[in-house]
């Protein structure tokens, strides 16, 4: 399916939009405690461990048997150091500029970033690919930096409405330009694995700000990234 045929374009007054018939936004920004890093990763990891221990036993499932005896641990571990690790600001990539000394001074693309996530309504996987265009204002970024924050805000609990939006002001905060585009394609776990069990659809997403908001520069990024 072609972007332009599954885009959902996201305005700036993204607050308090309807996500669907259950479920409602709040910010762009994650909601987080703010005591949310007062513990120590480690700690957060034997707790874990202990509550997810518990829910295999009121699973029925047999934690003596040397395939599962270990599952507690490893999940603990993956949501505190790997799949959710983008919910600690210790974890921000920081991003370095470089003056555009070549003075190009048209849109640059990256496309087709491979991205995994969280649906923070069900804790199952979303997975997808990332477009992302800017128009430098005087600087630029190396291109893995780009792909560093698209992983840093995929790596927590998410709604891809949000994910979308963060990507994109972060970008604008980092390269210190309102020039930024990004559209967003993925498969939600949630419908394919659970519910309707649909494997086929796909959501899509798209932030424009700046120039991308104009028709040329919009058509002239979908038209790139819908292009083999």
């Amino acid at each position: 399916m072609k972007q332009k045929e599954i885009l959902l374009n996201i305005q700036h007054n993204f607050d308090d939009q309807d996500m669907d018939d259950d479920h409602v936004a709040t910010s762009f920004d994650t909601p987080l405690r703010d005591d949310a890093f007062e513990m120590p990763d480690d700690e957060k990891v034997k707790k874990i461990e202990s509550h997810f221990t518990e829910i295999m036993n009121i699973l029925g499932l047999d934690l003596t048997d040397d395939s599962l005896k270990g599952t507690p641990h490893r999940v603990a571990k993956m949501y505190v150091k790997e799949v959710f690790s983008g919910l600690n600001p210790a974890n921000k990539p920081k991003a370095r500029l470089f003056e555009n000394k070549y003075k190009y001074d048209q849109m640059l693309v990256e496309k087709d970033i491979t991205f995994y996530s969280h649906c923070e309504h069900h804790f199952v996987p979303i997975y997808g690919k990332a477009h992302v265009a800017y128009i430098s204002s005087g600087e630029v970024i190396g291109l893995s930096k780009i792909n560093r924050i698209v992983q840093y805000y995929s790596r927590r609990p998410q709604v891809q409405e949000r994910l979308t939006v963060q990507i994109a002001k972060e970008l604008q905060k980092v390269l210190k330009t309102e020039h930024v585009g990004v559209v967003i394609d993925a498969t939600h776990m949630c419908v394919a694995s659970r519910g309707v069990g649909d494997t086929n659809s796909k959501t899509g997403t798209a932030y424009f700000g700046g120039k991308f908001e104009e028709d040329q520069a919009k058509n002239e990024f979908l038209n790139y990234i819908n292009s083999k």
